[in-house]
This record gives structure tokens, C-alpha cells and sequence, in this order.
């Protein structure tokens, strides 16, 4: 019988949980398209545990064609009242607005000729923050840098994007390591 890796305790023992802990949460992501999907989602998640976006996840992919900006930045009122009759995600009126107010924002980053990408890790310089909590007592709900990213994301125009949706998304994107020092995962993504 072999034993189970050293990991955070925070997925517990859902199949799901652990699938996104052990192959997805804090794997630096650099496409475009994937960061507004994850910064869509942990603005959907505020309020609410992270398994039950999991557990819709593939609905919301769905539900917002794929997280393709070009296509949700020309949605109006006809596309978010489908989507507020879609139970298969989070009904929020404000937070489907906000997902087409963002995709507009990040189209006009686009026409400012810089890529969404470059502009979210510039907020890490460019790199992995690598932490070495012990405990997730440890772990902060915001730091300086995401409190800059929200800063800076809702003078654009980006919407539910508050300091704690900020490290939260930066936590899943990789821009920070914080996985606890004891998981299999954290030297895995360099710490």
C-alpha cells in the first residue's frame, strides 16, 4: 500500500478537490484566455466555497462560450438574461455583468498593445512569488501586490476584483506559491 503524498489540507478528500490541487492550483498561467476565465471565476467564487465553482465549472464554460473575451465583450442585456435562467451556474446579475465589463476592459488593453498576461504577472514582476507557510494560518487573504493588481484592474475597468479575489486568482495562476511547505506540490512549482 503506498502512502498518500505530503499536501495541503484544504481539499480534503473530494476527487475533485484534489485533482485541481495536485495538477492545476498555483501552476503558472500565462494564457490570455485561461487568466480571464480563472479572474472570472474567483469573482463568481466571492461569497462562496471554491468546490461549488468547481462543480460548475464546466457549465460556466459552457454557459460564457469558452471564456473567449471578443465573444462576451459584445454581449448585452439578451446574453445575461439567458445566462440569468442558466441553473447550471451562479445566477448573479452584477457578476455576469461584470464578467462582459471585463472582457471589454481586457479588449482595450489589447488596443493599448499590451497583453493581458504581461500585464497581470507585472504585478510579481514577471516571476513566482515563492512563500514557505507552515500553517494556513499563515496564508494572507491580500497582500501589497494584490491590492495594487485591484487597484489598478478596477481603474480599467475590471470588475469584481476586490484585494482578496486578486491573491485568491494569483494563488490559482501561480503568481504565488502557496502551497504549505510540507506539500509535494510546493517544490514541484519551484519553492
Amino acid at each position: 500500500m503506498s502512502a498518500e503524498p505530503g499536501r495541503c489540507a484544504w481539499p480534503g478528500a473530494d476527487p475533485l478537490y484534489l485533482a485541481y490541487h495536485d495538477h492545476e492550483w498555483g501552476v503558472p498561467e500565462r494564457d490570455e484566455r485561461a487568466l480571464y476565465e480563472k479572474l472570472v471565476l474567483d469573482g463568481f467564487q466571492a461569497g462562496l466555497a471554491w468546490i461549488t465553482i468547481l462543480r460548475k465549472r464546466e457549465n460556466f464554460r459552457t454557459a460564457f462560450e469558452g471564456f473567449e473575451p471578443e465573444r462576451i465583450a459584445r454581449w448585452g442585456e439578451p446574453e445575461v438574461n439567458r445566462l440569468l435562467q442558466d441553473a447550471g451556474i451562479i445566477r448573479h446579475r452584477g457578476k455576469i455583468e461584470g464578467a462582459v465589463a471585463s472582457a471589454r476592459a481586457l479588449l482595450a488593453l489589447r488596443e493599448e498593445g499590451v497583453s493581458f498576461s504581461d500585464y497581470l504577472w507585472q504585478f510579481t514582476d514577471g516571476r513566482t512569488i515563492q512563500n514557505r507557510w507552515t500553517e494556513m494560518k499563515q496564508v494572507p487573504t491580500e497582500t501589497p501586490e494584490s491590492r495594487a493588481m485591484s487597484k489598478d484592474l478596477k481603474r480599467r475597468g475590471f470588475k469584481f476584483c476586490g484585494p482578496t479575489i486578486c491573491y485568491a486568482f494569483m494563488q490559482a495562476v501561480g503568481m504565488v506559491n502557496d502551497h504549505m511547505a510540507h506539500c509535494y506540490r510546493h517544490a514541484e512549482l519551484g519553492g
